[in-house]
């Protein structure tokens, strides 16, 4: 195992100093305080820009005297367990370190007496509306961050008739300041499939940007209409199938309109307002459930600056442009269909509801994992299975055996790839599962759900399962059977302080138990009024590393829509590991988590107790210039 890591370090080192360095967020310390069974449990992040050895002292502060708290130089942890604080009492804790960037420790958390062991975030929820999906950027420049937060009020799946309501996004300092609230108005239907949005700094000036596809009568923060306000596009049966369509950047500290431009992604070549026929012809229906399946990610297809990826349909055909964003202006950096060419036609219908991030090709230039197809950095097609159209995806170094990344995919409609493993640069299928016959037609379906995740110390990789159409049992990396059970099939999270996933389904967090082959509940949002969103995908509104250490953060709304509750771990950890936001594919991912039918998000090493170390990202962080 040593030499293989030696083998992976050397490789991602050399891969390094070819690429380019990637400006990423400045962020602090984000220290955190909360209570915890026999103390208050604090911790803080390691940057991904710091050397790994970075030396703490932690200090907590009463009566306006300071105490240092550890007696050795904390070294191997960046958390520590308080069993000497009075938990009735108030505090305010601070680190210093041996970083030449002083300003990186002015964080401090305070600890309230009688403090609850979440933090609440008071929302201004309108009414008949419910908290769902949330991204996460430092919208002001502070080095925090802000909570970008999508609430719903009645929609609709594309399949459904019937009118929807207004999507609204809200914007909350971590204190519950309201920031702002954008209207994206009634030619936006609401629903999981078609109100995506993205947030990240996308010039590079330190404060991140929010950018959605928007129409006549949106409405930003300051009241100004994009388009024309009294314009209603909706048909009878509520779809929207005609008029303009734009995208704008909205300025993330205060919610106005920067710039829109004209939505490339067209419903049809040269025609803004095409007839039925036309959208039958090219789509494959005329009711809206093909044509309007939008995804959305960021990626940085140089190699050193962000681009905004969008894209309209997967079922049929499938289109995606990809925007820069400079000097406060959009501009088309390509445009692929699958109607644009004879060749482009062979990988219609690729795509899954979400897609992923990452450098599959190790160039240094990120790719768009569609699904069943992979689109590279330039906008041509890197490789697809022809499999086609699944609910599922997860990308990662998901075999460490196996050189690169790896990508595990599901689909519903494929008989002998219900499942399928396969390498992220070629496309090459390295083992697949098949799905069952459902049916008397003899159609088959394939699972609903898969995922995959680093539970089982006994075999080295990412163990992969799926949920539905016989697809049963547990998988190794190379595609051995390990188990005829399975744990829940949604989402996973770091949690427990191992460096082994955990199950995240609902409210609920879980360990796998890989001796007894059963799961154990080690924590239930649910215990705290807590509700997860969309229906039977039962996500939280987000997981991802927010503050404090390593390990990830699970935001949910409680169950009277008016309050969002922050968890993080309290549970210690002599693991050391720089804050997963700052690893790129990471912060990437916790981008489109929200897109669609929301997935776990990954890393782009390999991650468990074998592992000693993770070299640190070539990256490069830069203060606000304001």
């Amino acid at each position: 195992m040593n030499l293989k890591f030696n083998f992976i370090l050397i490789t991602v080192l050399f891969s390094q100093v070819l690429s380019a360095q990637r400006q990423m967020e400045y962020l602090k310390r984000g220290i955190i305080a909360i209570p915890a069974e026999s103390g208050i449990f604090v911790s803080w992040r390691l940057l991904g820009s710091e050397p790994q050895n970075t030396q703490f002292d932690l200090y907590r502060v009463e009566n306006n005297k300071s105490k240092k708290l550890n007696e050795k130089i904390l070294l191997n942890e960046t958390n520590f367990l308080d069993k000497t604080a009075d938990k009735a009492k108030n505090y305010t804790y601070f680190v210093k370190s041996n970083t030449p960037d002083k300003t990186l420790d002015m964080d401090s958390a305070r600890y309230v007496a009688s403090q609850k062991p979440y933090f609440s975030i008071p929302l201004k929820t309108p009414a008949g509306y419910t908290p769902n999906d949330i991204s996460v950027a430092d919208l002001d420049g502070d080095g925090a961050y802000e909570i970008i937060l999508h609430q719903t009020g009645q929609s609709r799946d594309n399949s459904q008739k019937g009118f929807t309501d207004p999507p609204v996004i809200q914007a909350y300092k971590l204190n519950g300041d309201l920031l702002w609230e954008i209207n994206l108005g009634k030619n936006i239907r609401e629903g999981a499939h078609y109100t995506q949005f993205l947030v990240y700094d996308l010039d590079q000036d330190g404060k991140a940007e929010i950018v959605m596809k928007t129409a006549d009568g949106t409405k930003d923060s300051r009241g100004k209409y994009i388009g024309d306000p009294k314009k209603d596009w909706r048909n009878e049966n509520g779809f929207i199938l005609s008029g303009p369509e734009y995208m704008t950047v909205f300025d993330g500290q205060t919610g106005e309109e920067i710039n829109t431009v004209d939505y490339v992604v067209p419903r049809f070549p040269n025609n803004l307002n095409p007839s039925p026929e036309q959208l039958t012809e090219t789509w494959g229906d005329a009711k809206g459930n093909r044509v309007d399946r939008f995804l959305g990610a960021v990626g940085y297809l140089d190699g050193k600056h962000p681009s905004v990826i969008m894209s309209r349909g997967y079922y049929t055909r499938t289109a995606m442009a990809a925007w820069d964003y400079k000097n406060k202006k959009l501009s088309l950096r390509w445009l692929f269909d699958t109607e644009s060419s004879e060749e482009n036609k062979k990988f219609r219908g690729q795509g899954n509801h979400n897609l992923s991030i990452a450098d599959v090709d190790n160039d240094g230039k990120d790719e768009i994992i569609f699904g069943a197809m992979t689109i590279d950095d330039n906008g041509t097609v890197l490789n697809s299975t022809g499999y086609g159209h699944g609910d599922a995806l997860h990308v990662g170094d998901l075999d460490p055996s196996h050189p690169g990344l790896e990508i595990f995919d599901i689909q519903e409609r494929f008989d002998d790839a219900g499942a399928h493993f396969r390498d992220g640069a070629t496309g090459k299928v390295l083992w697949k599962l098949p799905s069952l016959i459902y049916s008397k037609q003899g159609k088959f379906q394939g699972p609903g759900r898969g995922l995959s995740l680093n539970i089982d110390p006994r075999h080295e990789g990412s163990e992969c399962w799926a949920a539905g159409a016989g697809v049963k049992g547990l998988y190794d990396a190379k595609g051995n059977k390990i188990s005829d059970k399975n744990p829940a099939c949604n989402m996973g999270v770091y949690w427990d302080g191992d460096f082994l996933s955990e199950i995240l389904d609902g409210t609920v967090v879980s360990k796998w138990d890989w001796k007894k082959e059963n799961t154990n509940i080690i924590f239930d949002a649910k215990d705290f009024q807590c509700e997860s969103n969309n229906g039977t995908k039962k996500n939280p509104s987000l997981v991802a590393d927010l503050f404090g250490d390593w390990r990830e953060e699970l935001i949910y709304r409680t169950s009277d829509n008016q309050e969002l509750r922050i968890f993080s771990s309290t549970l210690p950890t002599h693991h050391r590991l720089y804050t997963l936001m700052h690893n790129p594919q990471y912060r990437l991912s916790i981008v489109w988590q929200n897109v669609g039918y929301n997935q776990p998000p990954h890393t782009d090493y390999y991650l468990d107790e074998s592992v000693s170390k993770i070299p640190n990202p070539n990256i490069i962080t830069v203060k606000t210039k304001n």
